[in-house]
């Protein structure tokens, strides 16, 4: 095969950014030939990463989504059909790259990353990301980091983190502990601006209004003792139907069920040159890990394809490892609130800082329990919603605060009080 005959060239050598002790030769595609893989995704980026790591010498690829087929997917993700339509992405994915490259085996899973414990993700070499959720990419980053064991260097698993949006793109290596992991940079993925509630209530004008007050106000009202999981068809099919029910009341056009995922998941759109350039990236750093053929990325490299004054534009840059960062720091984050600021006030706010976006915050100290969003527990501490939160935590305490969609991640704050 051809790509063989390039990878014995590139393998068979040194250059410039080899790392020291590299030693070249064709047992160096052999290594990699048993080196285990795991992609998360297989939409738009995951199907370019899926391609590429089979055409690279990488034999034993996993591939993991719970999600299936749509129409709306044909146009960017080449590996499916039109009669493929209904199917698992992950199944036809692996099926197809399989077909088409031989000698690669790559094993599919169905269903959402949460569903595998740490015993899973500690088989792979590393774990690449083609993701389009930035609540997906939190969950992943803290797991690995939690994995890791000082006493234990195969526990510590590489991410390579590859994500769009229209003509822009990312990639990044992250090595969980030692370098600046997702929640780290997750100010760069600034949450979307908020539609006042009374615009969703009465005066809709846009078909996300619409999508957006079936998620915030109809669900609750109506599903109050379901918890939303944005990642259950089910659950996405009612809201969806509720939008479009809204929708027609109001003579608004445009609502469809890909567009009610994607604004209650905050999916982030993608096109396909994009995904191809930042899969080829996301690649070329699981090779050089996985070989020791050259320096990997540190740590982060930015692309976009529109730039007005260049056209074409790359940077790469070290991302900045914080020491208050929730996942892999041990700092809190200090915050300087009105001493009359209610706790539903507060924990309404940890929803737009961009360093946290969490939704669906429980709050403790370190010796009480202040609100827990668990359904079982949410009424006996909903008292404390309507409290001051200088009432409720001294001048300098410091709050705990949980959120399901980042799993047992606890991010800290240092509250202080304006004087």
């Amino acid at each position: 095969m051809r790509t063989r005959k390039y990878l014995n060239s590139l393998l068979s050598s040194t250059g410039p950014t080899t790392i020291e002790g590299y030693v070249p030769g064709p047992e160096v595609l052999q290594t990699l030939n048993t080196h285990k893989i795991l992609v998360i995704g297989a939409g738009g980026l995951g199907c370019e990463i899926l391609k590429n790591l089979a055409l690279s010498g990488f034999r034993d690829i996993h591939v993991i989504d719970m999600d299936t087929i749509d129409v709306s997917n044909l146009n960017r993700q080449f590996l499916f059909r039109a009669s493929d339509v209904g199917q698992p992405k992950a199944t036809v994915a692996a099926s197809f790259v399989s077909r088409r490259v031989p000698g690669v085996t790559i094993t599919p899973h169905v269903g959402k990353i949460q569903d595998f414990d740490e015993s899973f993700y500690m088989q792979f070499l590393l774990v690449i990301c083609g993701l389009d959720s930035i609540e997906a990419r939190r969950w992943i980053n803290a797991t690995l980091v939690s994995m890791v064991d000082p006493d234990d260097t195969d526990s510590l698993k590489p991410l390579i983190d590859g994500g769009t949006e229209g003509f822009k793109g990312q990639s990044r290596v992250i090595l969980p502990t030692l370098s600046s992991c997702i929640e780290c940079q997750l100010s760069m993925h600034a949450p979307r601006a908020a539609v006042p509630l009374c615009t969703l209530a009465t005066i809709p004008r846009q078909p996300q209004h619409c999508i957006e007050w079936a998620h915030l106000m109809a669900w609750p009202e109506q599903r109050k003792d379901d918890t939303l999981d944005t990642d259950d068809p089910e659950h996405i099919t009612w809201l969806y139907q509720q939008s479009l029910a809204r929708a027609k009341q109001f003579g608004i056009e445009g609502v469809t069920y890909s567009m009610t995922q994607g604004v209650v998941k905050n999916i982030i759109p993608a096109i396909a040159s994009t995904n191809a350039i930042i899969a080829a990236s996301c690649t070329n750093e699981a090779l050089k890990i996985a070989s020791s053929c050259a320096a990997y990325l540190n740590s982060y490299m930015m692309y976009t394809g529109d730039s007005p004054a260049s056209g074409l534009y790359t940077y790469t840059f070290e991302a900045e490892k914080k020491p208050d960062c929730p996942v892999c720091g041990n700092l809190p984050v200090s915050v300087t609130i009105d001493r009359d600021m209610t706790l539903e006030e507060w924990k309404d706010s940890l929803a737009e800082r961009p360093e946290a976006q969490l939704k669906r915050p429980s709050v403790r100290t370190g010796e009480k329990t202040l609100y827990m969003e668990m359904a079982a527990l949410r009424e006996q501490t909903k008292g404390n919603l309507g409290k001051k939160m200088g009432e409720l935590v001294e001048e300098g305490e410091e709050v705990v605060v949980t959120d399901p969609a980042v799993g047992e991640t606890a991010f800290k704050f240092k509250i202080h009080f304006v004087k």
